[in-house]
């Protein structure tokens, strides 16, 4: 079958240097999280994040993806229209006086409907999906579906002009979700085609040469007759985060997920602890470069006080609609999940 569309989907029912490795770390008297009663040296089942980057990530649109810099003074991230059908891709940079920058289009991102980035671990490229018209397309109209694109950071700073990434890993008859890249430049990404288990799944091209390989489906430890649609793969491999509609372990429409890799390869995925995973949508995940946040995003109410504030100037307007239906970004320290 062929995947739905991305507005299809969601409306179905519902800077300190780390090494990345996988050490079991239990959470014992860590802010952010509960224990079972079975007391210490449990994982924990429930956890807390909080709201972030209130009237400049999180705003009363839908925002979604956070995309840093290894340097983390650098973001790109996602807004879209209420129904969740037309995505903007935006960046702001973090000035010397501490305050983050007027959100912009990129240079690669004007025009069309861009979503998902994902920049490469040593922050020189960024991959993102997109409908613009492929090389060689006659017109200027969008395209039906989705595929990769990648874009570049030139030696002055500044972007240089998307291009796509062909075949074997972009299908122009078929979608293509949220291309995250490892540090050796194995490309990850969801998409129906042949070889699916059922909706959409998870796959890896690997980099051979310089050159992507046909995709390698995850197999049945992370894909499932519903729909995987978006990883994060840690730089070193060694686990992949990623969201899933409606798999029978799900709280409700979209969740977040985890599976490790590991020498007989990847071990059936867990979903994250209750809290994160909501009845709400919860998806767009991604992780800070220093390996210290996980962060996503969810259009589950809220009422409380957003926390810091980061517009400059300061624009109460901003605010409105947060925690109304639309996607809100939030966060959580990765040591609470055990990764």
């Amino acid at each position: 079958m062929h995947e739905p569309s991305r507005s299809a989907l969601s409306r179905q029912p519902p800077v300190r240097t780390r090494a990345w490795s996988l050490p079991l770390v239990l959470c014992v008297g860590l802010a952010g999280c509960r224990t079972p009663a079975s007391g210490a040296g449990a994982p924990a089942t429930h956890c807390v994040p909080e709201l972030y980057g209130a009237g400049l990530f999180t705003t009363g649109a839908w925002d979604f993806f956070l995309a840093f810099t290894p340097d983390q003074r650098r973001v790109l991230f996602g807004r879209a229209d209420d129904a969740f059908e037309r995505y903007t891709l935006y960046e702001t940079r973090l000035g010397a006086d501490g305050n983050w920058s007027p959100p912009v289009k990129p240079r690669f991102a004007s025009g069309w409907s861009d979503a998902d980035p994902h920049f490469t671990p040593d922050g020189r490229a960024v991959f993102f999906i997109s409908n613009r018209p492929n090389p060689g397309e006659e017109g200027t109209a969008a395209r039906a579906t989705f595929d990769v694109w990648t874009a570049s950071l030139q030696a002055d700073g500044e972007w240089s002009e998307a291009r796509r990434v062909p075949e074997p890993v972009s299908d122009a008859t078929r979608d293509e979700w949220s291309p995250s890249v490892a540090a050796n430049g194995d490309l990850y990404f969801g998409a129906d085609r042949p070889g699916s288990l059922g909706g959409s799944d998870l796959w890896v091209s690997r980099l051979v040469g310089g050159i992507h390989q046909p995709p390698e489906n995850l197999g049945d430890a992370i894909n499932t007759e519903g729909h995987e649609v978006e990883p994060w793969i840690s730089p070193d491999g060694r686990f992949l985060l990623f969201s899933a509609l409606n798999r029978a372990d799900s709280r409700g429409s979209y969740d977040l997920y985890v599976s490790r890799g590991g020498p007989g390869g990847w071990e059936p995925a867990q979903p994250l602890c209750e809290g994160i995973n909501s009845p709400a949508r919860d998806f767009n995940q991604s992780v800070s470069p220093d390996g210290q946040w996980l962060y996503f995003s969810s259009n589950r109410p809220f009422t409380g006080p957003v926390g810091a504030r980061f517009d400059t100037p300061r624009s109460d307007a901003s605010l409105e609609g947060i925690g109304r239906g639309t996607g809100d970004i939030y966060r959580l320290p990765m040591s609470v999940l055990g990764l």
